[in-house]
């Protein structure tokens, strides 16, 4: 099955999408918010035509690992987008994930402006492959 991964935010909502064998996560576009009802029919139309069968939403839990106000917006995506897409939609922690796109671009001599364009999806693809592997981790321990 095909798992699609949200990195969602305010102006822009980074996206990846799972090879079926659920091993690897490769990224897939940024969109550019336009309203919570107009994303969710974007992602919801987006899920379908890609054929995934799980939504891993990313959620901004603060540092000391209380959720503030950010992650109770993003559970509200959540829940309505589940019941839009009919699809499963798993929470993952995403602390430090725009932390570590961003120093992997910067590693990778990515200039600036271009950054800003693909960090929100190459945050929802770490979001993603940290899924993923914990998903395995778990398998193999069975």
């Amino acid at each position: 099955m095909r798992i699609l991964a949200i990195d969602y935010g305010d102006a822009r909502i980074g996206l990846a999408l799972s090879d079926e064998s659920e091993t690897l996560a490769s990224p897939l576009s940024t969109y550019a918010s336009v309203s919570m009802r107009k994303d969710i029919d974007h992602i919801a139309a987006l899920a379908k035509e890609k054929n995934a069968g799980r939504i891993v939403l990313g959620l901004p839990v603060n540092m000391d690992g209380t959720e503030g106000e950010r992650a109770q917006k993003t559970r509200s995506f959540g829940t309505v987008l589940a019941r839009v897409s009919g699809l499963e939609v798993v929470y993952k922690d995403e602390r430090l994930t725009t932390v570590s796109a961003e120093r992997t671009l910067i590693e990778c001599n990515v200039r600036r402006e271009k950054r800003k364009q693909v960090i929100d999806t190459l945050s929802a693809q770490i979001i993603l492959q940290s899924y993923l592997d914990a998903q395995q981790r778990a398998k193999r321990q069975i």
